[in-house]
């Protein structure tokens, strides 16, 4: 990665950003999962932590199993006060907090510093689960894939890096929804072996996509011997269990003449050496 992207990167992690505003928390529903502290003011016996259950419901002492998906913090507060005044505590003062928004998360995968589920309270953008997630790491290739179900289909946006953290287009930080999937895809090296009249031969690890080509992986192996015969490069390469052999020359491909071959994982790059 450039230095330029380093820089964004470290800036990202340490960016303070805010996730959510007094009016957000005011509306978050509760779901499945979350963990509930109850605290009713001078009855210490009714105070619990509970989680509520997959059905959206908890049990509590005396009130036994209560429906609570889909209610605020504060509509949780007013259905138990108005519960427990009925029979057992005469004006109740109940609080409750919620401890863990966990029906409310999203993931984060692949080249960040610290991947994992966070909780989505509020509108939370797509540069916001980043810097949650500590940042994003120098392996990172240049897009970012948000995975999104929708009833029963699946969507899937990506993003460009560049236009995201350089260019700064507003379109590409898009809000993060509870269960969304965001990967950012790490770079990942292929191998493939060269011998023959190179000055470093051996395995060469290869970053799997444009960069992987024979004039890279010549390169990698500190390029050709003075001997080398440019012209007739073979690469043998496995292929449904057979062996396949392509005659590459590498002179017609530095003139623009011929393309530069991709290659795949564990091909064999041999250059001869020239008589003359």
């Amino acid at each position: 990665m450039s230095m330029v992207f380093k820089r964004v990167f470290i800036l990202l992690s340490l960016a303070g950003l805010i996730l959510a505003t007094a009016g957000d928390l005011y509306e978050y529903k509760i779901g499945p999962k979350d963990l509930l502290v109850i605290r009713v003011f001078q009855v210490p016996e009714l105070n619990t932590t509970v989680r509520v259950g997959e059905d959206g419901t908890i049990t509590l002492p005396l009130l036994g199993k209560i429906s609570v998906g889909g209610l605020t913090k504060y509509q949780l507060e007013k259905k138990l006060a108005d519960l427990l005044s009925r029979k057992f505590v005469k004006n109740p003062q109940v609080t409750v907090f919620i401890k863990e928004y966990r029906s409310r998360t999203a993931l984060i995968m692949g080249a960040v510093r610290k991947p994992g589920s966070y909780e989505i309270v509020g509108k939370t953008t797509l540069l916001q689960i980043i810097a949650m997630a500590g940042g994003i790491t120098d392996s990172a290739q240049n897009r970012i894939i948000v995975i999104r179900n929708q009833g029963n289909r699946q969507r899937s946006f990506v993003i460009p890096i560049e236009d995201l953290l350089l260019e700064g287009k507003v379109k590409e930080n898009i809000e993060i929804l509870p269960g969304d999937v965001v990967n950012i895809p790490g770079q990942i090296n292929i191998e493939v072996y060269v011998f023959g009249q190179v000055r470093n031969p051996g395995v060469v690890s290869l970053p799997l996509g444009s960069g992987t080509t024979v004039l890279q992986a010549i390169a990698k192996a500190g390029g050709f011997t003075e001997r080398a015969k440019k012209s007739s490069v073979l690469i043998r390469r496995r292929e449904e269990g057979r062996e396949k052999i392509i005659v590459v020359n590498i002179k017609a491909i530095l003139k623009g003449k011929a393309k530069n071959i991709k290659l795949k994982p564990y091909d064999v790059i041999y250059v001869p050496e020239s008589l003359f």
